[in-house]
């Protein structure tokens, strides 16, 4: 049976911070190094999750200012006023509206030739946002557009665009 000494000698020596202290110097250095990246990565995660609420909250206010039934070449002079490069369906909003008033001055355009022509305009912004976007599409299911995707955040790659039913997904 042991004393009451005994037990909180062995409690003491079994305490988180008592196991650190006497640890070898380079198990020490291992734990600060894991603490260092533990912290550095929750910080990037708080970051990355107040980037996308802000991108979030601008494009629904948006959105809410387009649906509103606002005069669109009045919401046009809004966000060409303070552009936002960051907004995607703003951006496209202002190439298809730059699109229609510069078609819509010509005196000779038809209606299909201006509705063709914005769409135009409108396929290029899309594509500059997308080009934007950094992800990479995996090699080991090759995704293809109308596939179910699912994407992780690497360290170097960007997003990495995996199908659903990739083998590799269990291991991600």
């Amino acid at each position: 049976m042991q004393s009451l000494g005994e037990e909180w000698s062995v409690d003491n020596k079994m305490s988180v911070l008592s196991l650190i202290l006497n640890a070898s110097f380079l198990v020490q250095m291992v734990m600060l190094l894991l603490l260092i990246a533990s912290v550095m990565s929750w910080v990037m995660i708080f970051q990355r999750r107040r980037a996308l609420k802000f991108a979030r909250d601008n494009m629904k206010a948006f959105e809410e200012q387009f649906w509103s039934g606002i005069d669109l070449s009045q919401l046009f002079r809004q966000v060409s006023a303070e552009p936002n490069p960051d907004n995607g369906a703003e951006n496209i909003f202002r190439a298809g509206i730059k699109e229609f008033t510069r078609l819509r001055q010509q005196t000779d355009a038809d209606g299909d030739a201006v509705m063709e022509g914005v769409q135009r305009a409108m396929r290029v912004a899309i594509s500059k946002e997308e080009e934007k976007l950094d992800y990479k599409l995996a090699n080991c299911c090759n995704p293809i557009p109308g596939d179910a995707v699912f994407g992780f955040i690497t360290i170097n790659d960007g997003i990495k665009v995996h199908k659903k039913n990739c083998p590799n997904a269990i291991s991600l």
